[in-house]
Parts: structure tokens; C-alpha cells; sequence
């Protein structure tokens, strides 16, 4: 881990697709700098979980404004139930409507006015942090990100094979960069990061450089 000095101000904006690697970075670059993290897809996450708990057959503004403004940044920490199969695809469907992507992206404007912060998800370098200090964006081959995925369903001793797993994926990547509202693109003066061929440790040395290289030239020597 590196001290970085109190005056410094840095905001880093993480997209890219299902599986390619973005999540494992975020918290190895949060932990190692000493920034703080949002995953944008738990609130997403967190509000899908909500409904189906809740089980709320419409979805009337009233209710979602209520859920989304009493949202905390502990809520969203180690709830598993956000991670079954059904609040996950409830999450994509609802990440497709405009007021609810409007009701969140506050929850992640008032996140962003931490000094040195990240945000990662999959509109943050076009949408939520257009002025990021950094913009990283990840992508990996669709069969290397099916065969991690399986890896980790594996270790949830969940009963899966890797040609439906690569087609979840597939149908996942697809809806995000198609969908009206706010889709996944890689923007003007992001830094792609292809972690196909990439160990982890190769993944972290080389996303020390390029946090480093942003912060120098920021702010000179360190």
C-alpha cells in the first residue's frame, strides 16, 4: 500500500465488461492507493433486492425514490441475497429505466465528492464522472472471462457448464452496450486495459503504473 499525500484530490472511473477483470481491480487499486470504492452495480443490486423482498409487482416512482433515497454505502456491504440469480436479473432489467438509473446516479454524484475516489460500473467514464482524473476501461475474450466465471460458480458449488455460462455473459454484454439508457462505450481518452492474457499479479503491477503515471502527472513527484 502507498501513503498518498492529504492535499491530493484524484478520481478514478472504472467501465468494462461482465467478467473482464474491472471489480477485482477496483478493490486491489482502492486498497493499495487507499481510495474509496463504489461498485455501481450494487446499487442496482440493492434496489432489485428490495423489490423482490418486497414484492412489488409495479413499480410506482413513490416507492423507488423512497428505497433510493434511504440507500447507505453500509447497505450495500456483504448482503448475499443481492447476488441470487433472480436479483441479478432483475438488476439488468431495471438498469435499463431512465428514472431509476437518475434516482442512483445521485446516490453516486454524492460519493464522488470524496477526495480520492472510485467508481466503477458501466456508464461512470460517460455518464456519472465524465471529468475523471483517469478513466480505465476493461475487456477480455469472451472465452477467458467464461472460464473465470465458472471458476468462481464453481467455488459456490453451483451447477453451471461453461457454454451457458459464456452465454449469460454474451446476452449480458450485449444488453449493456445496447440498451437507450446510458450504454457501455469506451470513451475518448479512457485507458484500455485487456486482462485476456493477464495473470492477477500482472493485472495489479500494470494498473499501478498507469494510477501512478495519472497521479505524477497531476501532481508531479509523489
Amino acid at each position: 500500500m502507498i501513503k498518498l499525500k492529504k492535499k491530493i484530490c484524484f478520481s478514478i472511473a472504472i467501465d468494462g465488461d461482465s467478467a473482464s477483470g474491472k471489480t477485482t481491480a477496483s478493490k486491489f487499486l482502492a486498497k493499495y492507493f487507499g481510495f474509496k470504492l463504489l461498485t455501481s452495480g450494487k446499487l442496482y443490486r440493492y434496489l432489485a433486492f428490495r423489490i423482490i423482498k418486497d414484492k412489488k409487482k409495479k413499480l410506482d416512482k413513490i416507492y423507488l425514490k423512497k428505497i433510493s433515497n434511504n440507500i447507505t454505502f453500509k447497505k450495500l456491504q456483504n448482503n448475499k441475497m443481492m447476488y441470487s440469480d433472480n436479483v441479478t436479473s432483475y438488476a439488468s432489467s431495471i438498469a435499463k429505466i431512465k428514472f431509476v438509473r437518475k434516482l442512483l446516479n445521485k446516490f453516486q454524484k454524492k460519493f464522488s465528492k470524496n477526495k480520492k475516489f472510485i467508481i466503477e460500473g458501466r456508464d461512470i467514464g460517460s455518464k456519472i464522472l465524465p471529468n475523471a482524473d483517469l478513466k480505465l476501461f476493461f475487456k477480455c475474450s469472451p472465452k477467458e472471462k467464461a472460464k473465470r466465471r465458472l471458476k468462481e460458480y464453481n467455488k459456490e458449488k453451483r451447477k453451471i457448464t461453461l457454454k451457458e455460462v459464456k452465454k449469460s455473459l454474451k446476452k449480458r454484454d450485449y444488453s449493456d452496450k445496447n440498451r437507450k439508457e446510458s450504454p457501455l462505450i469506451f470513451v475518448k481518452g479512457a485507458v484500455l486495459v485487456d486482462t485476456t492474457k493477464l495473470t492477477i499479479n500482472q493485472m495489479e503491477v500494470k494498473l499501478k503504473k498507469i494510477v501512478l503515471k495519472a497521479l505524477k502527472k497531476k501532481y508531479g513527484n509523489l
